[in-house]
C-alpha cells in the first residue's frame, strides 16, 4: 500500500504532499488541471514512465516477497526520484538504476490505461485463473507450487544437458588441446623457486675464472705471514690475533677453492637448457607458480570433459523421468483449470452483461511444457477475440477479470486506473464503479475519474484544480466531496438537483 506521495516543481504544481487510504483513492477535477500529471509522477517514481518533476518521493509498505540484492529494505520502503540535469533514483537512501527499480516493482504496481492493450495474454490469463482456483481449493495452490518448483529444477538440468551437448561437439578437439597444454608443462616439470636458484648458479659460473684468478693473486699474502710474525716478535707485542686472522683467511680461501672446483664440474649446458625451458614457461604464463596453476586448471577441465559421457547419460535418464512426472502434474492442473474456468465464466456473465460486453468463453490448447504447465488459454468473445474490442471495452473486460479473480481478503498490491470510466453511459459507469469498489477491497486503487458513481465510492477523494496558472490538489472532506460530485453531475454551477443527487450517491455507497 502506498501511504504518502510528495512532489516539487511539476509544471503548475509548486509542491504537493498527499496521504492515501487503503482501498480506493480517486482524483477528480476539471480537464487540464493536472490529474494525469500527478498519476504519471507517481508511476515515474516507481520506475515506470517519466515526469518533469524536480523531486518525487513515495512511501509504501514493503510488498510480500520483494527483495533487492545489495539493498536493505525496511518494512516501509521510501523511493525518491531527483532530477538535476539527469534523473537519479533512490531506495531507502541507496541509489538504484531506474530499469532495475521498474522491473522489480512491476508485479506489485500495475497500470491500466486505454492506450494499453496488454494484459490478456495467455500467461496473464492463466495467472488470474490460478489465483481464482487457489482461493477455492487449497490443494490446488500446493499443486501449483510443487509443479513450479519441479519445473525450475527440470529447466536447470535441461540447460545443463544442452550445455553438455554443445561441449561434446567440441570435446575431442578440446581434449587434444588440453592434453597438449598439460604435457608441455609436465615435460618441464617445474618446481617453485627452482628458476631463481639456477640463476644464482649461472651467475657464479660466469664468475668462475675471475674467482680463480683473484684467489691466486690474493694467496701471495701468505708469503708475508712469517715476516709479519717476526715484526711482532721483535717489538715484543702479541701477534696472536694476526695469526688467528690469517688462519681464518686461509680456511675461507680453501672453502672458496673447493666451491670453485665443484662448480667447474657442473653441467653448464644442462643448466642453461633448464633455464631456457623454465624461461619459456615464464614468458607464456608469467611465473612458474602461474604455470603450475594453469596446469591444474586444465587438468580439472580435462577430467570434467572425460566425464561428459557419463554425465550425459545420467542427465538423459533424469530428464526423461522428470518430463513424464511433469506431464502428469500439468495434466492434473489442466483438469482443475477447466473446472475452475467454467465457474469463472458463470461469475463473469452478469458483470459483463452490465458492462454491455459480449459473454466470454475461455478456450484451452495443449502446448509444450512451460513454467505454468502445458496449457495455452485464449478468450473467445462469441466467435471474436479480445483484439476486436475498442480500447474502453478492452479495459473494462480486464477490469472485470481482475475483480472476479481477486481472492476475497487477499491483498493484491496497487493498481493505477487512468480514466477507465471515460465516455461510458450511466449504467456502464455504475457497473464499473461497482467492480472497482470490489477490486479495492483487496487492492489499493488509484483512479482518475470524470464520473460521479466511482468518485462517490472513494475511500479518499482528491480534487485537482487550477488557480490561475498554478495547480493545486487537496483531500476533500465530506462537504467538499458533495460539492465536487455536484460539479461533476451539474457543471461548474450545479443546481440543487445535482447536489441532492450527490448526497444520494454518497449515502448509497
Amino acid at each position: 500500500m502506498i501511504r504518502r506521495f510528495y512532489l516539487r516543481d511539476l509544471l503548475g504544481f509548486d509542491e504537493a504532499e498527499l496521504e492515501f487510504a487503503p482501498g480506493l483513492n480517486v482524483f477528480t477535477g476539471p480537464s487540464g488541471a493536472g490529474k494525469s500529471l500527478l498519476m504519471d509522477a507517481m508511476r515515474a517514481t516507481l520506475g515506470r514512465g517519466n515526469t518533469e518533476a524536480a523531486l518525487c518521493e513515495l512511501e509504501f509498505d514493503r510488498p510480500a516477497g520483494l527483495t533487492i540484492e545489495g539493498y536493505e529494505l525496511d518494512e516501509s520502503v521510501a523511493v525518491k526520484m531527483v532530477r538535476k540535469g539527469r534523473t537519479s533514483y533512490y531506495v531507502d537512501g541507496q541509489k538504484i538504476p531506474k530499469k532495475l527499480l521498474g522491473s522489480l516493482l512491476e508485479g506489485h504496481f500495475r497500470h491500466l490505461s486505454v492506450r494499453d492493450t496488454g494484459g490478456l495474454e495467455s500467461d496473464r490469463l492463466l495467472g488470474m485463473l490460478d489465483r481464482y482456483g487457489a482461493a477455492r481449493d487449497g490443494d490446488y495452490a500446493r499443486e501449483l507450487d510443487e509443479y513450479a518448483r519441479r519445473y525450475r529444477r527440470y529447466r536447470k538440468e535441461r540447460e545443463r544437458y544442452e550445455a553438455i551437448l554443445e561441449r561434446r561437439r567440441e570435446r575431442d578437439e578440446r581434449i587434444e588441446f588440453l592434453r597438449f597444454e598439460i604435457e608441455r608443462i609436465d615435460a618441464v616439470s617445474p618446481q617453485e623457486g627452482e628458476y631463481e636458484e639456477l640463476l644464482q648458479v649461472k651467475q657464479r659460473l660466469s664468475r668462475l675464472d675471475r674467482i680463480a684468478e683473484a684467489i691466486e693473486r690474493a694467496s701471495g699474502i701468505f708469503e708475508l705471514e712469517s715476516a709479519v710474525d717476526e715484526v711482532f716478535e721483535l717489538m715484543g707485542k702479541d701477534g696472536g690475533w694476526f695469526s688467528d686472522a690469517m688462519n681464518q683467511l686461509r680456511a675461507q680461501f680453501e672453502e672458496i677453492s673447493d666451491e670453485a672446483e665443484e662448480l667447474s664440474e657442473t653441467d653448464v649446458e644442462g643448466i642453461l637448457d633448464r633455464l631456457e625451458a623454465l624461461s619459456s614457461l615464464i614468458r607464456r604464463h608469467g611465473s612458474v607458480a602461474e604455470a603450475l596453476a594453469y596446469r591444474e586448471e586444465k587438468a580439472r577441465e580435462l577430467e570434467e570433459l572425460e566425464r561428459l559421457e557419463e554425465d550425459q547419460s545420467a542427465l538423459e535418464r533424469f530428464l526423461s523421468d522428470e518430463e513424464e512426472a511433469l506431464r502428469g502434474e500439468a495434466a492434473a492442473i489442466g483438469r482443475k483449470r477447466r473446472r475452475f474456468v467454467r465457474e469463472l465464466e458463470s461469475e463473469l456473465a452478469p458483470m459483463l452483461e452490465r458492462l454491455r460486453l459480449p459473454g466470454v468463453r475461455f478456450e484451452f490448447e495443449t502446448v509444450e511444457l512451460g513454467p505454468l504447465g502445458n496449457d495455452r488459454m485464449e478468450i473467445d468473445l462469441q466467435g471474436s477475440s479480445a483484439r476486436t474490442l475498442s480500447g474502453g471495452e478492452f479495459n473494462r473486460l480486464r477490469l472485470a477479470l481482475l475483480a472476479a479473480t481477486q481472492p476475497e481478503g487477499e491483498q493484491g498490491g496497487v493498481i493505477f486506473l487512468d480514466e477507465i470510466d471515460a465516455n461510458v453511459s450511466g449504467d456502464e459507469s455504475i457497473a464499473i464503479a461497482e467492480m472497482i469498489a470490489r477490486l479495492a477491497q483487496g487492492t489499493q486503487v488509484f483512479a482518475i475519474s470524470h464520473q460521479p458513481h466511482l468518485s462517490a465510492r472513494a475511500d479518499r477523494h482528491f480534487l485537482v484544480r487550477k488557480e490561475g496558472e498554478a495547480s493545486r490538489v487537496e483531500a476533500l472532506d465530506e462537504a467538499g466531496r458533495i460539492a465536487e460530485l455536484a460539479r461533476i453531475v451539474g457543471g461548474e454551477r450545479p443546481a440543487a438537483e445535482a447536489e441532492a443527487f450527490a448526497r444520494t450517491l454518497r449515502s448509497e455507497r
